[in-house]
């Protein structure tokens, strides 16, 4: 880092696997980040004043860059998350994918649409559109920093707004190629880009921006609802998550194991809708212990080109993942694969835990590492219970032949897979967000789409209406026929019987 007058003025972000220092980048002050926003309102009326037809022209565009320098993106996202290139390039293609679904469905999701008025007021035609809330403030995460920022910076573009994104402190890069590239393909900055700690993404907040969406922990994202909340500023927040993994007696277990181990392991760990969590009827628990541990047996985490599993990006995210698996343990938990000294330096090996009580750490917390508990069930019905005892709500998983649907319905979360593992993610037109202590909100989808929009509702007279209702000349006349039509319309609705 470098000081000018007792301010921290650069840093530089880290290859969490070796420690060289991959880019510095500026701390942006409050007055700067200011000045970003005023840009990017100069630049966003030019954006909102342009067609649907033609923000999905210059977003094609942008897209059409982003694809054919994916390899480029894939390598800075390898270098500041340590990612394998394989899961950055996919993280890359699914929100390139966004992107192009944001971009072509905006016009058909926010355009004006007339809407019934109604018998008693059907003199008037009625329509509703879903306008531009002008600038929004997109705080992204470090774990998936394309995919998960362009989750609300694609489909806020796709609807009229400007967009200021402040990246994590480990991954400013990405977000500067990601401004650089917009700016490069469109010719305004209708993108910007400021880079720095909390106290940059505090000032973003109080920067006169017409919404923000943050990702992120649930802690940061109550401190993120309170700056926001001083200028009643309104929030999108996709905050922690402990999902879950339900394995009923049909499902195919050798699949489910797969699932659970990918959902658990993949990008480390540190994903925000990952598997922390399975519960496995008692008729093919065993087999699925056993089929989990034969695949997990061969898997690494470390430093090596043809590595799966990367490093923990965050370093003190080591200490947490060690107290979650240490305080299992010591609550009677048993570790079939794994266990505390698979926690290094830079790396944590997978691990799978058993026999944990329901109230432990690695139960009730957000672990954000490569380790998973497994337990069994004698039902169904436990097996929802248990899934619903935590205070998040964002994603789960299911597998079953007969009862998926019936079962996903009743876990309180924001997303089910069904004999997949987060799926859901990957489908553009489903919307992406939580419930509880996993945030509120939606991107993604049309209800993504809406999020960035404020819907302006029109009211137009056609004719002279039959009855005048709104005006001090009202008659008593015109107050008996209102009651009679009232009547007719709505006064035969069905008894309940009394018990």
């Amino acid at each position: 880092m470098t000081q000018t007058e007792n301010r921290v003025t650069t840093f530089e972000s880290l290859d969490p696997t070796t420690g060289d220092v991959v880019g510095t980048h500026p701390v942006h002050s409050e007055e700067e980040v200011r000045a970003a926003v005023a840009r990017a309102r100069e630049a966003g009326a030019w954006w909102s004043a342009l067609s649907y037809d033609e923000r999905d022209r210059h977003l094609s565009a942008w897209k059409g860059v982003i694809t054919r320098r994916v390899a480029q993106l894939a390598d800075l996202m390898h270098r500041e998350t340590g990612k394998p290139h394989g899961d950055a390039t996919l993280e890359a293609a699914l929100a390139i994918d966004h992107l192009a679904w944001a971009a072509g469905h905006a016009g058909k999701v926010l355009k004006r649409r007339r809407v019934s008025s109604g018998l008693v007021m059907s003199n008037q035609a009625a329509t509703v559109e879903y306008l531009p809330l002008g600038v929004i403030g997109v705080i992204g995460p470090w774990n998936y920093p394309v995919f998960t920022p362009m989750g609300s910076i694609g489909y806020a573009l796709a609807a009229g707004n400007a967009v200021v994104f402040k990246p994590s402190e480990y991954t400013p890069g990405v977000g500067e190629w990601l401004a650089q590239t917009f700016l490069e393909t469109v010719g305004h900055p209708v993108l910007q880009v400021v880079t720095g700690f909390g106290e940059t993404g505090a000032a973003l907040c109080r920067a006169g921006v017409d919404k923000v969406a943050f990702t992120g922990s649930t802690a940061t994202g109550k401190r993120v609802m309170a700056a926001c909340a001083e200028t009643l500023t309104p929030v999108v927040i996709e905050a922690g998550g402990k999902d879950a993994v339900i394995v009923d007696a049909d499902a195919d277990v050798d699949a489910a194991a797969d699932a659970t181990l990918w959902g658990a392991c993949a990008n480390a760990g540190q994903t925000c809708t990952g598997v922390e969590r399975v519960y496995v009827h008692e008729r093919v628990y065993d087999d699925f212990l056993a089929a989990l541990l034969d695949k997990a047996r061969g898997l690494r985490a470390d430093a090596t080109s043809g590595a799966q599993i990367g490093p923990i990006t965050m370093p003190k995210q080591l200490g947490v993942i060690r107290s979650h698996i240490q305080d299992a343990l010591d609550r009677g938990g048993h570790a079939v694969l794994g266990g505390v000294d698979a926690v290094g330096e830079r790396f944590v090996q997978p691990t799978i835990l058993v026999d944990v009580p329901e109230d432990s750490l690695a139960v009730q917390e957000e672990t954000f590492g490569p380790t998973v508990t497994v337990a069994k069930v004698r039902d169904m019905e436990e097996a929802i219970a248990r899934t619903n005892a935590t205070r998040y709500g964002l994603g789960s998983t299911v597998f079953a032949k007969e009862r998926g649907m019936e079962i996903a319905a009743r876990i309180r979360s924001g997303m089910t897979a069904i004999n997949g593992v987060i799926t859901f993610a990957a489908i553009p037109s489903l919307p992406f967000g939580g419930i509880g202590d996993s945030g509120f909100g939606r991107i993604h989808g049309a209800d993504g789409l809406k999020e960035f929009t404020y819907p302006k509702a029109i009211a137009r007279q056609r004719f002279k209406p039959l009855l005048t209702l709104t005006s001090f000349t009202r008659t008593e006349k015109a107050e008996q026929q209102l009651g009679q039509m009232i009547t007719m319309l709505h006064g035969r609705g069905t008894t309940i019987p009394k018990r």
